[in-house]
């Protein structure tokens, strides 16, 4: 019950998030559903494979590279859903810090 609750606020979260930036659109909510459960997959899978991956530059960067990772996230994420559409890399990276922000305040908050 647990992991669906999570999903309705990663959904809630994302269509904020979109109304929000200008450089993001989803359809509907069942779209955001839709997102939000192939952002947990994707962050399941590929997240950690990337993070082993660039060990060396997110040390170098002091951890700032993981928002470039979850940027890419998002893009993967926006190839794979359809009805949900980023403008682009910069689109992608706001929408992965704001879904975080919002995410967190949602939790906080249920």
């Amino acid at each position: 019950m647990g992991f669906i609750f999570k999903l309705l606020i990663t959904g809630a979260a994302a269509m904020i998030a979109a109304y929000i930036l200008p450089g993001v659109h989803i359809e509907g909510f069942i779209t955001a559903l839709i997102l939000a459960l192939v952002l947990a997959i994707l962050n399941a899978i590929i997240r950690p494979i990337l993070i082993f991956l660039t060990i060396p530059v997110t040390v170098l960067t002091l951890g700032l590279f993981l928002l470039v990772i979850n940027a890419v996230i998002i893009l993967l994420a926006d190839s794979l859903v359809t009805g949900f559409d980023t403008s682009g890399f910069f689109a992608a990276l706001l929408f992965s810090l704001v879904l975080a922000i919002i995410e967190s305040i949602l939790d906080l908050i249920f």
